[in-house]
């Protein structure tokens, strides 16, 4: 620390790049301050430090950190605190450009598994990454003013927001407790036979289409009998609430009652969740995929015959191929990745669907001939997907009553609160004269691609990621589109998918392995060395995990994925 303040003195009122000589490591008191990276000019993007800690520095308790759900509950609870502290301090320091900025990684709803903040589980050590803009004014330091920023601010966030003594043990306990019941809850769906929990009393409508907050004043959720089941938690107490079963569920109702938005709770329900946020405990079974139409996607040689077949151009959709898919062929070959990437749910929301590729009413049926249909809809495979891959459907539907016949389950949202109508549904079908569609077995899907280098990426003297929210990763000049991807709730995971992607061309495309192999090993990597198997270099503090399901879904929409087999 007195080394620190030393080359602070010598930098003050230099050119800009005197603050190069600070790069090191720096002992405080019960911490170790890291200068990873100085930026170039106070324009730039800021300096990128560290705080390293041991574990009889912080002094929190080894069973908060012990287990990876614990772990990852804990992580997120210490980066919210030191984000609130950090931001009372940013900008105190004044100069040009980002001088006295400090930040880092600022957590949302979601509990995801971020770089900003990590504590090994074996020893207890602690790292958190964060940001400072060096101040200068113009390019001259301000090193004093630099010199607060370092040995007072800092320290201070520290002391706040990551020693144990300092710490709400109560509300810290909350947490893990909450951890521990969706580890729970989780680890029931499978033997119980579901694939979905929504809590009695949860709140599922969120503040806005830009705010993830729970929604003030709406209306709590209240399972129908038939469906409720109740669920064993840690300490001998019990929770309810409809249990979704393995599966055909049907969502109807009329509009505005509030069927796209339990679907979207579902699907934000792989991730879990922060207390007060309404669906702590909306727990969906963690490879759930959803699906929907996106026209003008990239779709590399995959198998979407189940689908799509005899295309009057004669095209091939045993391995079909377009730079341009419309909204049928988008989202049949949204469903066979779902699979291929091994997603055991299908989500699907029928305002975002191409409606050729859900269903064909009677009356069209006898209009257009089947041998003049090349789309097979997905109300005919359905039964399929779960006969022969163990697939289950989640689907929202309002426009078409077919679907009654192959439901497991139908579900009205009225007025904001679900009534298991299956029966009725089920009666109406008959009354119609609607007949189950006949179900066929399907053949395995199997992914033979191999992937070769993209040579543009990998002759690069240097390539170039970048995460752009969450709607899309670049690599090099490539965009890959990803706002149709719904599941990625964070831009840190899109920063993630870009490292990922830059991994896999300079490391695992080779020509030889099949693209499965290339995936499976980058994934093993992620798992057995965390952030650094897809880091290039020293870890960035802006990562946030993925599941497999998102890098898959990344690797298909890459239009210069280069492929063979």
């Amino acid at each position: 620390m007195k080394r620190l303040e030393q080359l602070l003195h010598d930098a003050d009122h230099k050119p800009y790049p005197a603050y190069k000589a600070l790069k090191g490591f720096y002992s405080f008191p019960g911490f170790v301050l890291s200068v990873d990276h100085v930026q170039g000019d106070p324009f730039a993007a800021p300096s990128s430090l560290s705080i390293r800690m041991k574990a009889q520095q912080h002094a929190i308790p080894r069973d908060y950190y012990e287990e990876a759900h614990r772990r990852v509950m804990l992580q997120d609870f210490l980066l919210r605190r030191f984000c609130r502290e950090m931001g009372s301090f940013s900008n105190r320091a004044k100069g040009s450009g980002k001088s006295g900025t400090l930040s880092v990684s600022r957590p949302q709803q979601e509990v995801l598994e971020r770089s900003a903040l990590c504590i090994d589980g074996n020893d207890g050590s602690l790292i958190l990454r964060f940001s400072a803009g060096f101040p200068a004014a113009g390019r001259t330091t301000l090193a004093m003013e630099l010199k607060k920023m370092l040995t007072e601010y800092v320290p201070s966030c520290v002391s706040r927001a990551l020693l144990f003594s300092t710490l709400p043990k109560e509300e810290l306990s909350e947490w893990m407790k909450l951890a521990d019941e969706q580890k729970a809850i989780r680890g029931q769906l499978k033997e119980k036979g579901l694939i979905a929990f929504v809590a009695d009393g949860a709140i599922l409508p969120r503040l806005s289409g830009v705010d993830e907050r729970p929604m003030k004043g709406a209306v709590p959720f209240v399972s129908p009998e038939a469906d409720r089941v109740t669920l064993s938690l840690p300490g001998g107490k019990s929770i309810s609430g409809l249990g979704i079963r393995s599966g055909i569920t049907l969502i109807v109702g009329g509009g505005y009652h509030g069927k796209s938005t339990l679907l979207k709770a579902l699907e934000r329900g792989v991730y879990n969740h922060i207390p007060g946020d309404g669906r702590e405990y909306v727990i969906t079974e963690e490879s759930a995929m959803k699906i929907r139409s996106e026209d003008g996607r990239s779709v590399k040689q995959l198998d979407i015959s189940a689908f799509i077949r005899n295309l009057p151009n004669k095209k091939d959709t045993v391995h079909f191929s377009t730079e341009d898919a419309s909204g049928s062929t988008s989202q049949a070959a949204g469903t066979v990745e779902a699979v291929l990437s091994g997603a055991s749910t299908i989500l699907i929301d029928e305002d975002t669907s191409a409606t050729n590729f859900l269903v064909r009413d009677a009356l069209m049926q006898s209009v257009i001939q089947p041998e003049e249909e090349p789309i097979i809809p997905f109300l005919g495979r359905m039964r399929s997907l779960y006969e022969s891959f163990g697939v289950s459907t989640i689907l929202v539907a309002g426009s078409s009553g077919a679907f009654f016949t192959e439901a497991d389950a139908v579900l009205q949202m009225k007025e904001y609160r679900p009534l298991d109508i299956t029966k009725q549904a089920k009666e109406a079908a008959a009354r119609e004269g609607l007949a189950p569609a006949a179900s066929e077995t399907l053949p395995p899907w199997k992914d033979a691609r191999v992937a070769f280098p993209n040579r543009e990426v990998t002759d690069s003297r240097r390539v170039k990621v970048r995460g752009s929210g969450t709607d899309s990763v670049s690599i090099n000049r490539e965009s890959v589109e990803l706002r149709f991807v719904e599941q990625v709730v964070d831009h840190e995971q899109t920063n993630l998918l870009g490292a990922m992607l830059r991994t896999l061309e300079e490391h695992y495309f080779n020509g030889r392995d099949a693209l499965p192999l290339c995936v499976e090993h980058l994934l093993e990597g992620l798992r057995r060395e965390g952030f650094s198997a897809a880091a290039d270099g020293s870890i960035p503090g802006n990562l946030a995990m993925v599941r497999p399901q998102e890098l898959w879904a990344m690797v298909n929409r890459y239009r210069s994925l280069q492929l063979g087999g």
